[in-house]
């Protein structure tokens, strides 16, 4: 009779032949054996260490998402006779499966699809594990061509395990829940096309894609999360509040800042430049082209050119490259004359534009795109500095992002990546380990990115989430013993001897482009006080009151104000409802009683209205959020 050791040191005899489910805890849907995820039906043959997997943890949700998609696919071949299926993995929120289809099916399908499953489900069908040979895979699976191809590039002696339920059969490593009856709560989202294999030369298939959750309430939540982000698109805000466009007549993945979105981004960047230059860093600038010999000694050329564009020739032939990163750059810089221990750390900083040749599949509005701005720091220490210099960075970094309203964060040390990587082992560990010890003196979380590092150096990544929960990657710091050996940089020490100085590479919103989609979706596009582009908008009720309200306007622009007046010819009512589509933080609607009391209400963002309030109230009262950069709208309570 097995023993089995279940967590905290318990122990619990299995009755000989019996599955470990039969004594697992109520509502387990896997486990963990000896380290390896197994089914619920899994017989031990002796004693095992056992951890019973809960269908909300990360790879309960895995094993729930995973047998969804199984259902998906008996559905469809219920569905449409015919039907082979290739691939239907579990990935992040949900799961996806793809078949080729004897006719299309489109999203309005999907809820006879969805119908469907849900019957298969009722049934509590038990999924049964085999393991067979090849041969007998292939032969149960010989009207499934993409399900074969993958049996026959195994080894030729290898088991191959196959999942059954009511008939229906599919090659896969397991493992998965023990009835359909405990699956439910799921949603069929998407359908899309994709090429076996991902090469497109092979034929194109259909694409389901679907979600899965533990509970109906968690499933609901996820669902709100999506309609809350499709909200917040910043694709669709940037067109609405008329910030930023694409033109086709420019290319794909290029943007252009109109002059609302322009000033938002000079917001962002000069209170950028101001907090750089308190804290010691020097500016510099430098060209968008350079000859390839610069990136030939850098490595780029070597790793990093399939995201380089095409080179140009010029000069009879000479080489010429957009610039993919600015680092090179900033060394020349430090190159230019001798440098002495007493002039280190040196920071420079630059607002460096750079071209990535993105492949228009994963060009994505402002989170990716082929001309990007970096907030690029690179500085340049001597050993001994190194230390104090990343925890005085990561401060940095995260109190300036705090500043612009991003305050939950964790960070994610990569290191070095198995294949693409230059330098010895020992001058990784101690980069490794210096940027260890950085993070673990920040009261910040921090996990691992084993094998995430660049190709000269490990790195930290600064994750923030976002108003509904979302990550996002921000900042990253690297260190790098590498480039300042490529570049032969040295510097002179106390000793006067010649000495190799540390690069770090330091950009904080990892694109201006990128950091200004993050803050459009955070935000909902109703930015801040400091950062919104128009911060006071003035409604006359007639024509008479908009001389008044341009008065009024002036004194507000005179104050550091941003103020507009909507002189249009539209109604009061509609003249409001646009102030709230342009998400105007404050707005005031002025008529003959304003005209005689200087007494205005001021109605704000969220729709709230205070009455009586005099105009010289309003705008201390506005310069000071604005100055303050308060997250929070001015409550003006009774006059």
């Amino acid at each position: 009779m097995p023993t089995l050791t279940l967590p905290e040191g318990v122990h619990v005899e299995l009755p000989e032949g019996e599955p470990i489910g039969a004594v697992l805890p109520k509502g387990t849907i896997a486990a963990r054996v000896d380290g390896e995820l197994r089914d619920l039906s899994f017989v031990p043959s002796a004693g095992a260490l056992v951890e019973p997997i809960a269908p909300t943890s990360d790879e309960g949700l895995h094993v729930l998402r995973h047998s969804t998609a199984h259902v998906l696919a008996q559905a469809v071949c219920d569905l449409y006779p015919g039907a082979t299926y290739a691939i239907g993995p579990a990935v992040a929120d949900g799961f996806y499966y793809d078949f080729d289809l004897p006719e299309p099916v489109h999203a309005a399908d999907l809820a006879k699809i969805d119908r469907r499953m849900r019957q298969i489900v009722k049934r509590n069908q038990r999924f049964v594990r085999e393991e067979v040979t090849r041969e007998v895979a292939i032969e149960r699976l010989r009207d499934q061509p993409f399900k074969v191809e993958i049996i026959e590039a195994m080894g030729a002696g290898d088991t191959v395990s196959l999942y059954s339920n009511d008939g229906w059969v599919d090659l896969c490593l397991g493992p998965h829940v023990a009835h359909t009856g405990v699956l439910g709560a799921f949603k069929l989202t998407n359908v899309a096309g994709a090429y076996w294999r991902g090469d497109e030369k092979n034929p194109q298939l259909t694409r389901i894609y679907g979600t899965a959750w533990a509970t109906q309430g968690d499933l609901d939540a996820y669902l709100h999360r999506l309609e809350e982000a499709e909200r917040r698109d910043h694709r669709k805000l940037g067109h609405d509040l008329d910030l930023f466009s694409f033109p086709e007549e420019i290319g794909s993945g290029l943007a252009v800042f109109h002059p609302k979105g322009g000033l938002v981004r000079r917001l962002m960047e000069d209170y950028s430049r101001r907090r750089h230059e308190e804290a010691g860093y020097d500016f510099v600038y430098t060209p968008h082209i350079t000859k390839a010999e610069l990136f030939e000694i850098s490595g780029h050329l070597t790793w990093f050119a399939d995201g380089m564009f095409p080179p140009m020739e010029l000069d009879g032939g000479t080489q010429y490259y957009l610039k993919p990163m600015n680092c090179p750059m900033h060394i020349l810089i430090f190159k230019s004359r001798t440098r002495s221990y007493r002039e280190l750390p040196l920071r420079f900083f630059e607002f460096g534009t750079v071209y990535r040749h993105e492949l228009s599949g994963v060009v994505h509005g402002l989170t990716r795109v082929r001309g990007l701005t970096m907030d690029d720091a690179h500085i340049f220490t001597t050993r001994e500095q190194l230390g104090d210099e990343l925890g005085s960075v990561l401060t940095f970094v995260l109190d300036l992002l705090r500043d612009y309203g991003l305050d939950d964060f964790y960070m994610e040390l990569s290191t070095r990546p198995e294949s693409k990587a230059v330098g010895t082992e020992e001058e990784w560990n101690e980069a490794t380990e210096a940027l260890r010890q950085a993070a673990q003196a920040i009261d910040v979380p921090f996990v691992m990115d084993e094998g995430g590092g660049a190709f000269y150096g490990p790195k930290i990544s600064v994750q923030a989430r976002d108003a509904i929960g979302r990550t996002w990657q921000m900042s990253t710091i690297q260190v790098d013993f590498q480039l300042p050996q490529r570049f032969d940089m040295e510097y002179s020490g106390d000793d006067n001897a010649r000495h190799r100085p540390i690069m770090i590479h330091r950009a904080l919103f990892g694109s201006v482009e990128r950091f200004f989609a993050v803050l459009t979706e955070h935000y909902a596009g109703a930015f801040p006080l400091w950062l919104a582009p128009e911060q006071l908008r003035f409604v006359p009720v007639a024509d008479r009151h908009v001389a008044h309200c341009e008065e009024l306007a002036a004194k507000a622009k005179a104050a550091g104000l941003r103020a507009f007046v909507d002189d249009s010819k539209e109604s009061v009512g509609k003249k409001i409802r646009a102030a709230q589509l342009a998400k105007a933080p404050y707005t005031l609607v002025v008529g003959d009683q304003e005209l005689e009391s200087d007494a205005y209400t001021v109605r704000d963002r969220a729709g709230t209205e205070t009455a009586g309030v005099t105009f010289d109230r309003l705008i201390d009262a506005l310069v000071d959020e604005a100055s303050s950069r308060s997250l929070v709208q001015t409550e003006f309570g009774s006059a």
